[in-house]
Parts: structure tokens; sequence; C-alpha cells
């Protein structure tokens, strides 16, 4: 590659690599509840309903940082956005690992990690608007050959969301085994506080950047934004993205606990943190051949056909899982790879392409807000099949019985063919062209002024 591309590349990176350690801080705290309960019993954390409070705290606060900073990264720099975003992740990660309450009481302990994680959140939520659009800014223009713009856009986002979330795997794996199981103590405040690492990397790296060429050429920082003829021209393709990225949020999030079935099944039910956290790698591990691979695909097929591939063949793995699930389960090590591969695709398809379609479709002065809303859409999607799985595998017989287990996988397979079926049918979702972005900008400057 030349050596203007590679610069291009770099700051490509620049702006997508902070979502790693944004992955790292959402999946850290998993390994790191686990910890708190190994330290200070079960019985203890839970009757603070602490697992419960956390995981609605951190939701809460990526919906503000999205919603917040989506508008503020149109009107304000997608510089401002990121660099304030980092460092929130950074000064946020290190206040989590030094979490205490008065008198050392684990009330307040919880208490303080609980807000902690809100004030992360906000900061993991403004990474998405400010560091995936100008990473998809960046990704347009010269130094960049056609053909290969979406591949590095991809690779810089959503691939470093999933090694952000296999790392966050490892390092706790790594921390028992230098700490022991003995000193636990170090090892979940070490796990949390590691985060800032990433940050503040990524920190150092963006100081240098200026603001990408799409954004100082088109913002509309001065002046009232036309919100209505916005909304009039963008409301459809909204619409699409919107709601696919509910749809594939509201299944991915909840078939996170078919992991601890994997790995409860493999292990024997093994409770040694070492094998516990050692197998949460292993299914981590899966979504990169899905993200590696879809970048290199996308800019083949083109992100909408992308998608649709992804959507239905995750759609044929499930409906497979299903249908063979009592044959799979006497063979785990074969349902693990399945799953697996169910995740992968996953990956490859709404996982890489969802965030392109939502940085690349709407224009540079609404850009962010248009980002961040559908992003913030998605995560309530995430938020309302974390609590409508439960009661959906006990609708069809409880977690305990066959139809249980499979029942999400026929809903969630269904809900994948009705992805693929709005992404296709319904016109919301436009195929996009290398240098999309641009035409796009000039067509809306036309609309503009064709509307006074």
């Amino acid at each position: 590659m030349a050596k203007g591309g590679l610069s291009r590349v770099s700051l490509i990176f620049a702006c997508g690599t902070a979502l790693f350690s944004d992955g790292y801080a959402n999946g850290v705290i998993g390994q790191v509840n686990t910890l708190l309960k190994r330290v200070y019993g079960t019985d203890a954390v839970t009757a603070h309903n602490y697992s419960t409070i956390v995981s609605s705290l951190l939701f809460a606060g990526t919906v503000v940082g999205m919603l917040t900073f989506g508008y503020l990264s149109d009107k304000l720099g997608r510089k401002f956005g990121m660099m304030t975003a980092t460092g929130i992740v950074a000064f946020f990660s290190a206040l989590s690992a030094a979490s205490s309450g008065a008198n050392h009481s684990l009330h307040g302990l919880l208490t303080m990690l609980s807000v902690c994680r809100f004030m992360l959140g906000i900061g993991v939520g403004a990474e998405y608007p400010c560091g995936s659009v100008a990473a998809s800014e960046q990704s347009e223009g010269e130094g960049i050959k056609k053909g290969t713009q979406n591949r590095w856009f991809a690779l810089a986002t959503n691939s470093m969301i999933d090694f952000g979330f296999v790392i966050s795997s490892f390092v706790p794996l790594v921390l028992v085994w230098i700490f022991g199981e003995n000193h636990l103590r170090a090892a979940w405040r070490l796990s949390l506080g590691l985060g800032v690492v990433p940050a503040l990397a990524v920190l150092i790296w963006r100081l240098q950047m200026d603001e990408p060429a799409h954004y100082k050429k088109n913002a509309m920082v001065r002046g009232k934004t036309p919100y209505w003829l916005v909304i009039k021209r963008y409301w459809m393709p909204f619409s699409g993205i919107a709601l696919t990225w509910f749809i594939y949020d509201f299944v991915t999030y909840p078939f996170g606990i078919y992991s601890s079935t994997v790995v409860d099944n493999i292990t024997n039910n093994n409770d040694s943190l070492s094998v516990v956290f050692g197998w949460a790698t292993v299914i981590n591990l899966f979504y990169i051949p899905g993200t590696i691979g879809g970048a290199f695909v996308v800019d083949y097929l083109g992100p909408k056909w992308c998608m649709i591939t992804g959507l239905l063949s995750q759609a044929v793995i499930g409906f497979i899982m299903s249908g063979a699930y009592t044959h799979l389960v006497d063979h785990i090590g074969a349902f693990a790879v399945v799953y697996g591969i169910f995740l992968s695709l996953g990956e490859l398809g709404p996982g890489n392409c969802l965030g392109m379609l939502a940085a690349k479709t709407g224009p540079t002065a609404v850009r962010g807000q248009f980002y961040g809303i559908a992003a913030a859409i998605g995560k309530i999607g995430a938020f309302v099949g974390t609590w409508a799985f439960p009661p959906m595998i006990d609708a069809f017989g409880g977690a305990d019985t066959n139809r249980g287990n499979t029942g999400p996988f026929w809903v969630g397979s269904g809900l994948a063919v009705l992805s693929a079926i709005i992404t296709f049918f319904f016109f919301m979702i436009k195929p996009l062209d290398q240098d999309g972005m641009a035409e796009e900008d000039r067509l809306f400057r036309e609309y503009l002024e064709a509307n006074g």
C-alpha cells in the first residue's frame, strides 16, 4: 500500500479503534461479576440486586451517550466527541477499579461501581456516533482505493469491538493465573482498571487528528438544521436500519445465555475460574472469523447484500440447531462449533453492516444524529430481548426441556428472516456505492436548495 494510503488507513483506525476499549468495557463486567460473587459470596452480591442494576445502568448510560453525542458530534465536531468519549471511558474505567464503600461496606462498593458503570456507559455510547461516523468519513477520499472502503471501516469498528470482547475474557483469565483463586480482589480490580490502557493509547493517537474532510465541507455547525426536510427525505432508510438493528440486538444479546450452557456442558459444570474464563474466551473467539471474513466480503457484495446473506445464513444454521438439538447436545463439541458458526454469521452480516449502513446512508450534516438514534434503538432492542427471552424460554417449557432450549433458536432464526425481508423488499435500506457519501451530500444540498 502506498504511503498516503497507509496514512489514510491509519486515520480510519484512529477513529474506530477506541471501540476496542468499549468492547472490553462491555464484556469484562460479566467476568468481574463472577469474581465478585467468589470474593463476597453469591448471596451477598445478589441480595443487593446488583447484576440487574448494573446491567440496566450501563444500558441507560450507553443510550444517553449515543443520543447526546450524536447531536454534539454534528454540532461541535467529530474530534471533540471522540476525545471526550475516550476520556470518559479511561477515567471511569480507573474509577471503577478503585470502587469502595464507606467503612468498606459491600453495598457502598456496589453502589459506586454501578454509578461508574453508568458514566462509563455514556463514554461507550458516545464512541458510536463519534468514532464510527468519523471512521466512515475517513474511509472515503484520497489514498483509499475504491473497492476497499467498506473493508477498512468494518475492520476498524465492528472487528475492534469483537476483539475487545475476546480480550475482556482473556485478561481476567491471565490475572487469575497470576494471582491465584485466593487473591481475587486484585484480579477483579485490575480487570476493570486495565481498560484504561487501550483508551489512553487511542487518546494519544487521536491528538494529532484533524476533522474529516467530509465534516469540514458539509457540516451544519451554524444555523438551524432543517429537521423536517431531513425526516421527509430519510425516514424510510432510517426506519429500516433502526428496525433491523432493534431486531438484531433483540436476538444477539440474549443469545449470550447459551455460551454459559455450552461451557457448563463441556466442563461438566466445573467451577474452576480458569476453566470458566478459558471457555468464555473460546466462545468469544467465534466472533472473529465472521467479522474479519465479512470485512473482505462486504466490498464485493455491498453492505445490503452482505447483510442479507449473513441474516439468511444465520437463520439456516439456527433452524438446523433447533431441529437437530437433541442430537447436538449429545456431542457438545459439535453443538459448540455449530453455535459458534451461528454467532460468526451474525457478525458477517448485520454485525458488520448495520453500523456501516447507519454511518453512510445519511448526509454529513446529521450523520451523527442519524447513527446515534439508530444505535440507541438497537440498544433498546437488546434491553427488551434480555428481559423477553427468559419468559419465552419458560413459555416453551423451561430451560430444562428441549423445547425450552430450542424455542429461542426458532424465534431468533425467524426474526433473522424478517430482517432480511425488510432489508430487501421494503426499499428501506438502499445499496451503498463506493464514495456514496460524497454523492449523498451533493444530492442533499440540491434537495435543500430546491426546498428553499
